[in-house]
């Protein structure tokens, strides 16, 4: 191999990379569209019964038993100061696995598993000290749709969300 056929291929493989496909799954709180990682979920069901737990912050809905484990369930609606929560036909926990732990999120609605490419995704704008962006990952954009992308990991392993190991032990 030449040193010509060297740098073109090691180029290509550097174009290849700076067009890394991150999927996200969509969903819906409020009249705003969410994206995460799809590979932190483990399944997607209805909102059904859950079991309130006593002294539990207000966005810690209570937990459920998923065949036997026993999952803490988070409003996102709450939790991120977005009005009352509704619960409908449409209203659905995403199953996540984050940092080995099993919890569920309370969306609106889950949309779909869109595909980004890292010319569809921009940084997080600067709010300065007045918006909290820590689990913000970046915005995405598919067509006219707007997508803020959350880093569910972080918000789930924040310090606010430490209670949730109080409420499974």
């Amino acid at each position: 191999m030449s040193q010509t056929q060297a740098v073109e291929t090691t180029e290509s493989a550097g174009n290849l990379a700076g067009k890394t496909l991150n999927e996200f799954l969509t969903f819906r709180l409020g009249s705003e569209e969410y994206g995460m990682d799809i590979l932190k979920v483990q399944e997607i069901r209805g909102y059904d019964s859950i079991t309130q737990i006593a002294n539990a912050p207000e966005f810690i809905k209570g937990v459920v038993n998923l065949r036997g484990i026993i999952v803490p369930i988070i409003d996102m609606r709450i939790k991120f100061e977005l009005g009352s929560a509704e619960y409908d036909q449409f209203t659905v926990v995403i199953i996540l696995n984050v940092s080995g732990r099993v919890m569920g999120i309370v969306v609106d609605g889950v949309s779909d598993v869109i595909s980004l490419d890292l010319g569809q995704m921009r940084a997080t704008p600067e709010f300065g000290s007045v918006i909290d962006t820590e689990y913000i990952m970046g915005l995405g954009t598919v067509e006219e749709r707007m997508l803020i992308l959350i880093d569910i990991e972080k918000l789930m392993g924040s310090a606010d969300m430490g209670l949730i190991d109080q409420v499974v032990n």
